[in-house]
């Protein structure tokens, strides 16, 4: 979960100074980096914006491929250094950024005139979420849109990935290809609750130090028995973005 990253590198990152900045970006100009201050370091949605204190933005998007990890300066990478995108030191941490699709520094400002940022809708776990803004950006849509296309459109509400749309739509029974004009606002509200629920507490675990990793009822379960009432999960690609979307048939019924 992007969130979980955006908290490590804001233990080990802000607060210190760029020390030595390296990248396989064509055309990014991360030397600029140093001598500055990491100042905080955010997740927006699937976004992940580190703040400088001179008003520079670093821009990563890790789609399906990318990754960031936090090491000791001295701490042997569990990735192969050709896969690094931008490696930045800070007094003594070395954050590196893997096979991401897109790395960009942005000018001060630069997030307002961002077209992918300034797209995006209410955050999944910022307090409190706009659910009006939510369902207004929702119901703009088609309403032949299925659900399970929606939850994954970052300009409705950002954040929720395969994961939490799979598992929401289970939790309140709705199947993946039900049409978003087949349920109600307090049913669309419901839904975004219950993906906002279970992301939160899937980080509750993980705050506290615990190891442990909450049951999936259908991700990744496909061919096995619900373990609500035994019918056999099913899966399918869903939408433009292909995702695969897991749903028990006898427990989310296609209205």
């Amino acid at each position: 979960m992007l969130f979980r990253t955006a908290t490590t590198l804001q233990r080990w990152l802000a607060g210190r100074e760029v020390t030595a900045a390296t990248t396989r970006v064509e055309g990014l100009p991360a030397a600029t980096l140093v001598g500055q201050r990491v100042e905080a370091v955010e997740a927006r949605g699937k976004h992940l914006l580190v703040r400088f204190d001179s008003g520079q933005v670093l821009h990563s998007h890790l789609r399906m491929t990318g990754s960031w990890h936090v090491y000791r300066e001295d701490e042997p990478w569990r990735r192969p250094a050709r896969e690094a995108r931008l490696v930045l030191t800070c007094e003594g941490r070395v954050a590196v950024c893997f096979n991401a699709p897109v790395v960009e520094l942005l000018v001060a400002g630069g997030e307002a005139a961002h077209p992918a940022l300034t797209a995006l809708g209410p955050d999944i776990l910022v307090d409190p979420l706009d659910i009006d803004e939510v369902r207004r950006r929702a119901r703009a849509h088609p309403g032949e849109l299925a659900l399970g296309e929606l939850l994954l459109d970052q300009r409705v509400v950002a954040g929720i990935g395969n994961i939490y749309r799979c598992e929401s739509l289970f939790v309140e029974g709705h199947n993946p290809w039900t049409a978003q004009a087949a349920i109600t606002d307090a049913e669309l509200d419901r839904l975004v609750a219950a993906a906002r629920a279970l992301m939160k507490r899937e980080l509750g675990p993980w705050r506290s130090g615990g190891q442990h990793r909450h049951e999936r009822w259908v991700y990744r379960r496909a061919g096995r028995p619900c373990r609500r009432c035994g019918t056999i999960i099913r899966s399918r690609r869903q939408g433009p973005l292909a995702r695969v979307a897991y749903w028990c048939e006898r427990c989310q019924v296609l209205l």
